[in-house]
C-alpha cells in the first residue's frame, strides 16, 4: 500500500490539520503560562504579606487558630527578674489605651491586642461601631471605613473625656495592628506633668507647622491636651475640622496646634526614635524602605537606618500582623540571654515619693 492510498493520511487535508494542531498547541501554551504566572504571583503575594507595608497587606493575615495562652511568668527563670520599678511606674503614670477597631477586626486583630500588650494598660478600651461583649467594645455612633476615621477619633475621645478624664494621666490612641511596649511609654512620659499641654508619637512634618503624629504608630495625649481638644478644639477652634472625613492624624495635628498643644519630641537622649510607623524590619534593615517611599518625605527628624535606628526603649511598631503580636510578646517579655542582668534604678521623679529622695538643685 502506498502512502498516497492511505485514507488517514490524505495529503490534501494536511494544511487544515496543521492549522488546527498549531492553534491547539499555542492555546495550550498560553493557558499553561497564565496558570504558572498566576501561581507565582499568588506565591509572591503571600511572601509580601509576611512583610506588610499597608493595612491592605494585612487583610489576609489571620491570627492563630488556637489560643496561644499566656507564658508562665512564675517559672524559676522569671523569678530572677524584679518588676518593682515597672509596677511603680504603673501606679504613677496611668495610661488609658483606646484601640481603633471595627466589626470585621474584632476577632481578627483586636482580640490579639487584648491577649498581648493591651493587658499592661491601666485602662483598655476598644472603639468600634458595633457592640461586642467578647472584647468588649464601645459602639460609637459612626460608620466604618477610612472616610470616617476622623469622626471615629473625635467620638472616641469624647467618650474617654466624659467617662475617664480623671481615671488616667495619659490617653493613648492606637490601631488594632499596632504593638506598644507600655513600660517604655510610661518611662518616656514620666518627666512630663499631665497638666502640660503636649502629645507624643512619631512626628511627621507636612501639613502642620509644628508637625503632627502618625496615626498608625499611635499617639499619647496628656490630660490637659485631651481637655483642650474636647473643650476648645471640637467646639470653638476654627482649625479643628468639624466634618467626618479627612486624614485622622493630620486633622488631629491641625487641631492640637490650634489649641496650643505641643507636638512633643519622643526621641531618646541619643536622638533615636521611639514610635515607628512600620514593623521593626523596615527600620532595622538599610534600604528596606526605598528612598522614594513617602516615609522619607514625611518624617520630621533625621531618621537613621540599621541597628541605630531605634531606641533601646522603643514604644511602638505598626502594621504588626496578628501572629507577629505573639512573636513580639515573647521576644520582648520572655526571651532572656542567660547571665546578663540589667541594673535599673528608680527614676529621680519617683525617688522622693518612695524613698524620700530629693533631686539635687541644678539651677544655681
Amino acid at each position: 500500500m502506498s502512502f498516497r492510498n492511505m485514507g488517514f493520511l490524505r495529503i490534501h487535508k494536511w494544511p487544515a490539520l496543521n492549522k488546527q494542531f498549531f492553534l491547539v498547541l499555542i492555546t495550550g501554551i498560553l493557558v499553561g503560562w497564565l496558570i504558572a504566572h498566576l501561581s507565582n504571583s499568588s506565591s509572591n503575594r503571600q511572601s509580601l504579606l509576611t512583610d506588610p507595608h499597608t493595612s491592605t497587606d494585612l487583610e489576609k493575615m489571620h491570627g492563630p487558630t488556637f489560643d496561644p495562652g499566656y507564658h508562665n511568668d512564675n517559672e524559676e527563670f522569671h523569678n530572677m527578674e524584679d518588676p518593682s520599678i515597672a509596677n511603680k511606674l504603673r501606679e504613677n503614670v496611668r495610661i488609658l489605651c483606646w484601640i481603633m477597631t471595627g466589626p470585621k477586626n474584632h476577632k481578627k486583630k483586636a482580640r490579639h491586642v487584648k491577649n498581648t500588650w493591651g493587658r499592661r494598660c491601666n485602662i483598655l478600651l476598644f472603639m468600634s461601631s458595633v457592640e461586642d461583649n467578647s472584647l468588649p467594645t464601645i459602639a460609637l455612633p459612626v460608620k466604618e471605613g477610612r472616610d470616617y476615621l476622623w469622626l471615629k477619633t473625635k467620638e472616641a475621645f469624647k467618650h474617654v473625656y466624659k467617662y475617664y478624664l480623671n481615671s488616667a494621666d495619659w490617653f493613648l490612641k492606637a490601631d488594632d495592628d499596632t504593638y506598644v511596649i507600655i513600660e517604655n511609654l510610661r518611662y518616656m512620659l514620666l518627666p512630663h506633668k499631665t497638666s502640660e499641654p503636649i502629645y507624643f508619637g512619631c512626628k511627621f512634618k507636612p501639613y502642620v507647622k509644628q508637625g503632627y503624629m502618625s496615626g498608625g504608630a499611635g499617639y499619647a495625649l496628656s490630660r490637659e491636651a485631651l481637655k483642650r481638644f474636647i473643650e476648645i478644639g471640637l467646639n470653638n477652634a476654627t482649625n479643628c475640622y468639624k466634618g467626618f472625613n479627612g486624614d485622622e492624624d493630620v486633622e488631629m495635628g491641625k487641631c492640637m496646634e490650634a489649641v496650643n498643644v505641643t507636638a512633643g519630641d519622643s526621641r531618646d537622649s541619643l536622638g533615636r526614635e521611639r514610635f515607628f510607623p512600620f514593623v521593626p524590619e523596615h527600620h532595622l534593615i538599610p534600604g528596606h524602605v526605598p528612598k522614594n517611599f513617602w516615609f522619607w518625605k514625611f518624617v520630621y527628624y533625621e531618621h537613621k537606618e540599621g541597628m541605630e535606628c531605634c531606641s533601646d526603649n522603643a514604644v511602638s511598631f505598626h502594621y504588626v500582623s496578628p501572629n507577629q503580636m505573639y512573636v513580639l510578646e515573647y521576644l520582648i517579655y520572655h526571651l532572656r540571654p542567660y547571665g546578663i542582668n540589667f541594673n535599673v534604678e528608680l527614676p529621680d521623679q519617683l525617688k522622693e515619693k518612695y524613698i524620700g529622695y530629693e533631686p539635687p538643685d541644678t539651677t544655681t
